[in-house]
């Protein structure tokens, strides 16, 4: 558990500041649900405008950490930071409870906390959506495995009602992962089957009728080709995950194999179907991209589980009796398993952990930036409301701030960025501009040449015509 923590904080380890732009966003949206007191008038905090709440397909992650913001009065900088490395904790617990029933409990929870993070495929180390979900794979898992009241049912239903409301890509992954487990009860164990099944279906069909809407559009996704998208590079989130822990996983899909089961074929299948489902995309193009992307993360921890298995192999392994018997040998065979665990783990180790200390991770705003967003909130008014800076910062701006932006960029530069980037470089000059678009706050770092704006801060540029400092 405290190598899971350690794992996670790395990229925020040398960074008081969220990494990742998608942390920023879900700050400014759970922000947003607070200052509105509620959903129902959920607009876009970065753009203002019409209600948004309907359209917004991670809301249940952003009204947990609204709620739960509210309740504890932690710092979202506190929170962004450490509470990445505490969900994973939880998320290896988890694993450890599935597998511990299996025989190889400390040996899968080990090799979760392996799974890495990267800037294309997100994963543990950051507070996005994906990153709670996972811990909801190996608890639905669990579920399924060992439990056929009502009740489990219920309890499925629950995640998956959730799942659906915060990553519905989390949700299907369940469906993929807990597929094959279905269809070897169908014979021995229909009414398992039907139960479960009836707890994976249900909350995309009734709970949310805009998640509902959504899976029929990704459903017409299916049939449609698709780029790879340029942010997932396999060869090297493979290589960041580690070979060792590949091959243990190749060791433990046999051993699981020959030990037999619908709990550990389900494990095997349910894996097998990940990555059918990721060859297909990446071969042929087919799928949806967000499943696709977010499929290796959930590929590397089911793959951690049965390697796992792999591990635990290697610790009941034997050699001979004819060996034991030797007076010279017999200390040594009597602790050949430990050591080639303790062997094993420490070249993992050696391997793994430099590999996630580093990676790169880039970083959106400087001390600077944050120092001047946060004397913009505290010191101008409300009637300065929208502002225009570099769009590669804005995001992070209305995380800070709660004041809407003239753009922001988020995968991408568009057109609108471009017109912000070329405003600014040229000494935010066009008061006509500003007043048309209804912008009162410029933020720039490349100097301003404009009568009609006012430097109240350094880099902070306010127009005379509305609002007031405080």
């Amino acid at each position: 558990m405290g190598l899971a923590f350690y794992v996670a904080f790395i990229p925020h380890s040398n960074f008081p500041y969220p990494v990742h732009i998608d942390e920023w966003f879900h700050w400014a949206f759970a922000d947003e649900i607070i200052n509105q007191a509620g959903i129902s008038g959920l607009t876009n905090p970065f753009s203002g405008g019409e209600p948004v709440w309907n359209q917004q397909f991670e809301l249940g992650f952003h009204v947990f950490f609204a709620v739960f913001r509210q309740i504890s009065d932690i710092p979202w900088l506190d929170i962004v930071r450490y509470f990445p490395g505490i969900i994973f904790i939880i998320t290896v617990l988890s694993v450890y409870i599935l597998a511990q029933r299996q025989g190889f409990g400390w040996q899968a929870a080990l090799f979760t906390c392996l799974v890495p993070t990267t800037v294309g495929i997100l994963g543990p180390a950051f507070l996005v959506p994906v990153a709670m979900g996972l811990l909801f794979i190996p608890l639905a898992i669990f579920l399924a495995f060992n439990f056929s009241t009502i009740w489990s049912y219920v309890v499925l239903f629950i995640f998956i009602c959730f799942l659906a409301s915060m990553h519905a890509a989390t949700a299907v992954g369940i469906v993929i992962i807990l597929a094959p487990f279905i269809l070897l009860n169908l014979k021995g164990n229909f009414k398992h089957s039907l139960g479960v099944t009836l707890a994976l279906i249900v909350p995309f069909i009734a709970a949310f009728p805009w998640v509902f809407d959504k899976v029929l559009l990704t459903a017409g996704n299916l049939f449609n080709r698709h780029p790879l998208p340029l942010y997932v590079d396999i060869p090297r989130v493979v290589q960041t995950y580690g070979y060792l822990p590949i091959l243990f996983g190749l060791l433990g899909i046999f051993l699981l194999s020959m030990r037999g089961g619908k709990k550990n074929y389900g494990l095997i299948l349910g894996l097998l179907a990940l990555l059918v489902m990721l060859a297909t995309f990446y071969t042929f193009g087919y799928g949806e991209v967000q499943t696709y992307s977010r499929g290796l993360i959930y590929m590397m921890l089911i793959m951690s589980i049965v390697a796992g298995a792999g591990l635990m192999g290697v610790q009941n392994l034997k050699l001979p009796g004819s060996f034991g018997t030797r007076p010279k040998v017999h200390l040594i065979t009597k602790a050949l398993d430990i050591m080639l665990c303790l062997a094993f783990i420490g070249l993992t180790f050696m391997i793994s952990i430099p590999q996630r200390q580093s990676t790169p991770y880039y970083h959106m705003i400087s001390q600077e930036d944050y120092q001047a967003f946060v004397w913009i909130r505290d010191n101008v008014g409300k009637d300065y409301d929208k502002a225009i800076l570099d769009p590669w910062k804005a995001t992070a701006f209305t995380a800070i701030t709660e004041k809407t932006v003239y753009s922001r960029i988020h995968m991408a530069p568009f057109a609108k960025d471009n017109v912000a980037y070329a405003f600014l470089q040229g000494g935010s000059s066009n008061t006509t501009f500003l007043i048309e678009n209804g912008i009162s706050v410029v933020y720039s770092q490349g100097g301003v040449v404009n009568p009609d704006l006012v430097e109240v801060r350094k880099n902070v540029y306010l127009i005379e015509e509305t609002g007031q400092v405080q």
